[in-house]
């Protein structure tokens, strides 16, 4: 694979907040740690991907690294040009097979944002694409590269608690954000139960260490929180109400680093796909807003996702806990520490994870991703791919059809 000045080449489909302003930082700031540089950025809106390319620009001049980030005028410059090794797709999530097949085709490595997609169709053409460049592709499911999460679920496998036997993944993220952006329309994201949900599901699939999930049934849907209002603004730079989902305004936004505006593109942009801050109450909305899923796995195991984009924003916001034979644990991802109890109640302890790069983004797990993707480029197997992304659609399109069916219980295996 050709290198210049002994770096791996990476190109950004894609620029959004999750492609430029986090993994594509984290690559900038840590260029003197791995071999990969950002060669160039691509975006269907020019202008996004100029300001994103200044943006990393400025991150290199920092570090004193003499090297200029592109931007790329198509996809196909994108895939096929020499320096670039990685090519990375963050593009919304129904978009996501036809840069992976370019990126095939041109004999590139691929990292490819979760959900995996919208559709089994396009998920499934994207395992056939993997399967013909005869080498894997490595998905973004965040808590694969967290600390906390690894070291929980190594717990859970080890014996220290028995076998699990019932799992509580209680996701209470105030997300208003879904509403304000491109996931608000689910042809695009796939709702919030595929785009955030993604994660919880290859959390509890994770966990199951094999076992396939055989039946499924769910309870929610659109709460009425976010109820449409005709007369709402357009988007929250034209409005002069005392809202609390505010964009770039609320404690969410302040506390993960998106209470600014990544670049002025989406000030100008006129599409709700491409703008950041519709109103919460803006008409059009189709998507979910809350949801409790429960899974049970052949081999017995029963998990609960218990599941809002509502709330209030907390430090508890997300918790993990497994109860096994003889034992269970608990982890709190704000504080990254896990609760234990052992030997049917005789033991218990807290477990502190240290991590220097907690205070990153995803509370360091886009740092770790990049050490991942930087063993990736190399020719490392990665930590998760597109079986697990397939798998994690799978229940999130079933519960979907859950909901839609006032909680029916879903038989997972006749569509195994």
């Amino acid at each position: 694979m050709p290198k210049t000045n002994d770096k791996y080449g990476v190109s950004i489909i894609g620029a959004g907040v999750r492609g430029v302003y986090f993994i594509g930082s984290r690559i900038a700031e840590n260029i003197i740690d791995t071999n990969l540089l950002v060669t160039g950025v691509f975006d269907t809106i020019p202008e996004r991907a100029v300001l994103a390319a200044e943006h990393l620009n400025k991150i290199y001049e920092a570090a004193g690294v003499s090297h200029r980030v592109c931007k790329f005028d198509s996809l196909e410059q994108a895939v096929s040009d020499n320096a670039v090794q990685l090519v990375l797709v963050t593009t919304h999530t129904n978009s996501h097979r036809a840069p992976v097949a370019q990126a095939v085709a041109a004999g590139k490595r691929i990292y490819l944002d979760k959900p995996i997609s919208v559709t089994l169709d396009d998920a499934q053409a994207i395992l056939e694409l993997e399967e013909k460049s005869g080498q894997p592709i490595i998905m973004g499911f965040t808590r694969r590269y967290e600390k906390p999460w690894i070291k929980a679920i190594e717990l859970a496998h080890s014996g220290r608690i028995g076998t699990p036997r019932m799992v509580l993944l209680r996701s209470v993220i105030p997300y208003s954000r879904y509403m304000q952006l491109w996931h608000r329309d689910s042809s695009l994201s796939g709702g919030a139960l595929n785009d955030k949900g993604s994660h919880h599901f290859d959390v509890l699939n994770w966990i199951a260490d094999g076992a396939k999930p055989v039946r499924l049934s769910a309870a929610g849907g659109r709460s009425g929180v976010f109820a449409a209002d005709p007369n709402a603004p357009l988007r929250c730079g034209e409005c002069a109400r005392d809202c609390p989902y505010r964009r770039h305004e609320t404690l969410i936004d302040k506390f993960e680093g998106v209470d600014e505006v990544p670049n002025e593109s989406w000030l100008r942009a006129q599409k709700a796909r491409d703008r950041n801050d519709t109103c919460v109450y803006h008409p059009g909305a189709d998507i979910d807003d809350h949801a409790v899923v429960t899974v049970q796995y052949d081999n017995g195991m029963v998990a609960t996702l218990f599941f809002t984009i509502f709330g209030p924003w907390s430090q508890d916001q997300e918790t993990l806990e497994i109860v096994g034979d003889s034992g269970r644990l608990r982890m709190e991802r704000h504080s990254g520490d896990i609760d234990i109890v052992e030997n049917y109640g005789h033991e218990r302890s807290t477990i502190q994870i240290a991590d220097p790069n907690r205070g990153s983004s995803h509370f360091g797990a886009d740092v770790e991703l990049v050490q991942r993707l930087n063993d990736f480029v190399k020719g490392k197997n990665p930590p998760v791919g597109v079986e697990e992304g397939i798998a994690s659609l799978r229940l999130a399109l079933a519960a979907q059809a859950s909901l839609r069916d006032g909680g029916r219980l879903i038989d997972l295996a006749l569509e195994q």
